[in-house]
């Protein structure tokens, strides 16, 4: 018998949570099987022959497709013992044992789920149930170089383009959890403030080994790369001498782009192809709301820093919250405009919405709660209508324009949104600031969802 870990989706890369858990069986001396349903069929084999089936939920879009999946498995091997791992599994975990999963694991799961599938081949009686510590102790692991040879290629999934140049696209993690709280991170509930640094040695091992394997791009998915500022600088010093030519992307908050200003030649020099910042609203009531840490001037300071050692930097955003009005979109539109960065801003960016899963801190503001409901085990968020009705069929028309057009020129269909958001708001679009054609070449990756 073998342990089966299945992933639903990830953002178009290769998923990280199968192939770090992978290794760490592999070394018990585990048979491991990986199924990435993004890019592979369901193997009704696969799931017989296993003992214990991992689902891998880091994000919510994850979650809602394992469900029926989950489902599926346990008719195809109801001895098997299910575990659900990620930051989506505690968030879910009433609805997820209800769906009969046995284990459900947050951060830091590789070493609990050996013990789970090392439970699962021990034995057909899987109808124990593990509880989940109140509160669960997040561990410290040593952390392992993730296997991915059970995986698909890296040329399956999601590439970088620049210009003309597509890059095939590899991803690893220097740290996880993150010790700010953000009200509406999904990471908070679980590692509420704390955050883990994984062994530069380990990183640089696992970014070589898809260099090795045709990747000449590496994600660092860390939540926020600047949470350890000495273990990042380190990072990116050996990637730099280890991988040179290859590119790479952070995530970085826009305090830390301030704070640590200094550390930005070095991610240029070293080969930051460009950084991801949630910068998530302009308005600062929304912004103290969110307790993003930053205002809107911080933005700007960030955004002048980073054009002076030619950093490129993407910033998203949750347009839509009970506080966003229909003025107050247009003029994120006119500030995206102004400040250059239309070619810089994925463009489903201008349909996000505010999402509140189960234990958000959300849910602590009471202008949230006056317009959230229950919470809703099909959408598994607490779902939320805008006081302002108009605000809500803005987004819908946002949502329509921008899913109809994921692979469109950034520019084309940022004059598509001008234009609709305008028209609905019954004014006359004005002539745009920046210019009809990009100044420079901005990198992207061609994976446009982030939830």
């Amino acid at each position: 018998m073998s342990v089966l870990l299945i992933s639903t989706y990830d953002m178009g890369r290769q998923p990280f949570g199968l192939a770090s858990p992978a290794a760490w069986l592999s070394h018990a001396g585990l048979g491991v099987v990986c199924l990435d349903l993004a890019k592979e069929r369901f193997s009704d084999a696969a799931v017989r022959q296993a003992s214990t089936i991992g689902f891998f939920l880091p994000m919510h879009t994850a979650t809602r497709l394992a469900l029926p999946v989950i489902a599926r498995v346990r008719r195809l091997n109801p001895n098997a013992r299910i575990v659900a791992y990620g930051l989506y599994a505690p968030l879910n975990e009433l609805l997820l044992r209800e769906r009969g999963v046995h284990d459900v694991l947050g951060g830091e799961f590789e070493a609990e789920l050996v013990q789970a599938a090392l439970k699962g081949c021990a034995t057909e009686d899987t109808t124990e149930v593990t509880p989940t510590p109140e509160p669960r102790v997040l561990p410290r692991l040593s952390f392992k170089v993730p296997l991915r040879s059970v995986l698909p290629p890296l040329s399956n999934y999601a590439t970088l383009q620049d210009g003309a140049e597509r890059r095939t696209v590899g991803y690893t993690e220097a740290s996880r959890g993150c010790k700010h709280r953000c009200r509406h991170c999904p990471i908070v509930p679980v590692y509420d403030g704390r955050f883990r640094i994984v062994s530069s040695d380990v990183v640089v091992a696992d970014a070589r080994a898809q260099v090795d394997a045709g990747a000449r791009h590496i994600t660092f998915g860390d939540p926020d790369f600047f949470n350890g500022i000495r273990h990042a600088r380190d990072v990116v010093e050996r990637f730099g001498r280890v991988c040179p030519g290859v590119t790479y992307d952070v995530t970085i908050k826009i305090e830390h782009l301030l704070q640590h200003s200094d550390a930005l030649p070095l991610l240029r020099d070293t080969g930051c192809a460009f950084v991801t910042s949630a910068v998530e609203s302009l308005d600062d009531t929304v912004l103290a709301i969110l307790e993003k840490g930053h205002t809107r001037a911080d933005f700007e300071r960030a955004i002048a820093l980073c054009h002076d050692v030619r950093l490129p930097l993407s910033p998203t955003f949750v347009a839509f919250t009970p506080w966003t009005t229909v003025a107050g979109f247009l003029e994120l539109l006119h500030e995206i405009d102004r400040l250059d960065l239309v070619d810089h801003v994925s463009p489903i960016q201008y349909a996000i919405r505010l999402l509140v899963p189960h234990g958000s801190r959300m849910l602590e503001v009471e202008g949230m709660r006056r317009v959230a409901g229950p919470f809703d085990p099909v959408s598994l968020t607490h779902p939320w209508r805008h006081p302002d009705p108009r605000v809500d069929q803005l987004h819908a028309s946002m949502t329509r324009l921008v899913g109809v057009n994921i692979s469109a020129p950034r520019r084309e269909v940022f004059g598509r949104v001008w234009d609709e958001a305008h028209t609905f708001a019954a004014r006359i679009a004005p002539m745009r600031v920046s210019p009809p054609m990009p100044r420079a070449t901005v990198p992207y990756l061609n994976e446009p969802w982030y939830c």
